[in-house]
C-alpha cells in the first residue's frame, strides 16, 4: 500500500460511496476513464479486487470494505491535522460537522447562527437525518457532535444532556378532546395515532411512553416526515405523539393544539453526542461549552 495516493483513495471513497464509477467521475469532475485507472491502480497496491460484479451493479469486495474503513480513518487524520494548524489561530480557524435528528432540526440553525455570532470564523456543516443515521455517523466517525434525544447504545460515547426535550399528543384544534382537562390516556384508545417511521427517535419515545402505560392505539399511520404528520393532524386525520419543538410554532398559531393528557408532556433531555474516544477539534469543543451554558435558554424558546 505504499504506492497508494491520497487521491487514489479519495476517488475510491467516492466509487464506494455511489457504487458507481460514473457518478463518481461526475462528482470528481473526471472522465470514467481516469477513475477506472486509478482504482486498477489502487486494487494493484492492495493485492486484491475491492470491487464485484453483481449484474448491472457493482459492489465493494470484503478487501473493498476494509479499504473504506482504512480510506476514512486517513481522512479523518487529514481533517485533525488542519484542524490542529487552524486552532493556532484560534476556535475561529475550525471547521464543524454537527448531525442532528429531524426534530431538531426546528432549534438547530437558531443554535448555530447564535455560535457563529461569537466565532465568525468557523467554517460550519448541519446535516439533518433520523435516528438511525446519525448512530451510523457517529459509528463511522463521519461527523463531529450529534445532537440527539438519548445516547446510541453499543457504541463508547459521551452524552451530555443540555436541554429539555417536551413531547405531547397534538391534535386539530376543533377534535373532540381539545378542550378538555386531565384527559384519562384510557380515552385515546380509539383513536387514529399518526406516527413516526421505526429508527425514528420520537418513534422510541412513544413506544416507551406506550408501553409504560400498558397502551396500544386501535389504529396507526406511519409517516416519516414531521411536517406530513402534521399536515395530517390538522386535517383532522388523527392525533399523534409529537416533539413540542417540531409543533411550537403550529401550536402558537393555534393550528394544532397540545392535548392536556395526564402524563404528559413528557420530558426527555437534548444530549450532544461524541464518541469517547474522539479528540475533539477547538471549534468542537467550543461548540459544546457553548450548548451546556445556553442551550437551555435557546431550546427552550423552540416552544411557541
Amino acid at each position: 500500500m505504499r504506492n497508494a495516493t491520497l487521491r487514489q483513495l479519495r476517488t475510491f471513497t467516492e466509487v464506494a460511496r455511489r457504487l458507481s464509477f460514473t457518478a463518481a467521475a461526475k462528482a470528481l469532475y473526471l472522465t470514467q476513464p481516469a477513475v477506472s485507472m486509478q482504482m486498477r491502480q489502487l486494487e494493484i497496491a492492495a493485492g486484491l479486487p475491492l470491487f464485484e460484479q453483481v449484474g448491472k451493479r457493482i459492489q465493494l469486495t470484503d478487501a473493498g470494505r476494509e479499504m473504506l474503513r482504512c480510506a476514512a480513518g486517513v481522512s479523518d487524520l487529514l481533517r485533525e491535522a488542519g484542524d490542529a494548524m487552524k486552532a493556532l489561530q484560534g476556535v475561529g480557524g475550525g471547521e464543524l460537522h454537527l448531525a442532528v435528528v429531524t426534530t431538531a432540526k426546528y432549534f438547530a440553525p437558531k443554535l448555530l447562527a447564535e455560535f457563529r455570532r461569537l466565532h465568525p470564523e468557523a467554517t460550519l456543516r448541519l446535516t439533518v437525518s433520523n435516528r438511525e443515521a446519525m448512530v451510523s455517523g457517529l459509528a463511522e466517525n463521519t461527523v463531529d457532535l450529534v445532537i440527539m434525544g438519548r445516547a446510541p447504545r453499543g457504541l463508547d460515547t459521551v452524552a451530555v444532556p443540555f436541554a429539555q426535550h417536551p413531547l405531547a399528543i397534538i391534535a386539530a384544534p376543533d377534535h373532540p378532546l381539545a378542550r378538555k382537562q386531565r384527559i384519562a390516556f384510557a380515552r385515546l384508545k380509539q383513536e387514529t395515532f399518526i406516527i413516526r417511521e421505526r429508527g425514528s427517535g420520537t418513534r422510541m419515545a412513544m413506544e416507551q411512553f406506550f408501553t409504560a402505560h400498558r397502551f396500544r392505539p386501535a389504529e396507526t399511520v406511519e409517516m416519516s416526515s414531521n411536517e406530513t404528520i402534521k399536515q395530517a393532524v390538522m386535517a383532522g386525520m388523527g392525533v399523534s405523539f409529537l416533539s413540542l419543538h417540531t409543533a411550537g410554532l403550529e401550536i402558537a398559531t393555534k393550528r394544532i393544539t397540545a392535548l392536556d393528557v395526564a402524563g404528559t408532556p413528557v420530558m426527555r433531555a437534548w444530549h450532544v453526542v461524541h464518541r469517547e474516544k474522539k479528540r475533539l477539534s477547538p471549534v468542537a469543543q467550543a461548540f459544546k461549552q457553548f450548548l451546556l451554558e445556553r442551550g437551555t435558554v435557546l431550546v427552550g424558546r423552540a416552544v411557541g
